[in-house]
């Protein structure tokens, strides 16, 4: 396949605290240069504070694309000037992808590395108390603008500067916006769950959760 972009920015960090209240967050990024390792738990370097929902072989890489910062600024502007690309606590900028172009389960080579797209990225409170902004996480996921994770099946090292060339695609039916255009309907077509609950390479996780929503909503209707 020919679908290529260009990593513009790493990033990666350890644990940093969130005021005022003080919790643990690992979404204090910085810049990196030269060749990053990665490996199959994510870059070297890179921390996590709640293991519970971050980090692990099935989000071990997360990407955001620079161009929704604009967006997030225009709604946000009392804190427009820190939004930039690895404040929101992505490892990955490059603007050239974005939701609706990367699709579920999708097979990608950056440098020496090959990465497979896992799932959208749900964003939580920590960006709120971030940027002092109550309602920025759900603007971000009903705007459809989270990134998305990888997970990593071939290990190797990435730079900025390196391609993203597009190896399979074996979704071409759900691209990231397409799977939070079901998640966030309110009653979503049966099929539709059912269908985007098998898509290769999605989350075992997501998996579960769709399957069982759709049966939810088998039941309701039964």
């Amino acid at each position: 396949m020919t679908l290529t972009a260009v990593i513009d920015q790493l990033f990666a960090g350890g644990i940093g605290i969130l005021k005022p209240e003080g919790q643990s967050s690992g979404m204090f990024k910085h810049r990196l240069s030269g060749p990053v390792r990665v490996e199959f738990h994510g870059l070297a370097g890179d921390q996590h504070a709640d293991l519970r929902v971050h980090g692990g072989p099935e989000k071990a890489v997360h990407q955001y694309p620079a161009q929704n910062y604009a967006h997030i600024a225009q709604a946000f502007a009392h804190c427009a000037a820190e939004l930039v690309p690895g404040s929101l606590g992505e490892n990955l900028s490059a603007s050239c992808m974005s939701e609706r172009t990367v699709h579920i389960g999708d097979i990608y080579r950056m440098g020496t590395c090959i990465v497979q797209v896992s799932q959208p990225r749900s964003p939580c409170w920590k960006i709120n108390h971030r940027f002092a902004a109550e309602r920025m996480s759900m603007f971000v996921a009903t705007q459809r603008i989270t990134g998305w994770y990888y997970r990593v099946l071939q290990p190797g090292s990435i730079e900025a500067g390196d391609s993203i060339e597009l190896l399979e695609r074996p979704s071409p039916q759900f691209s990231i916006d397409r799977f939070w255009a079901v998640q966030l309907c309110h009653r979503p077509l049966i099929d539709d769950l059912l269908t985007l609950s098998v898509t290769p390479g999605l989350a075992e996780d997501w998996r579960r959760r769709l399957s069982e929503r759709a049966k939810w909503i088998l039941k309701q209707d039964s």
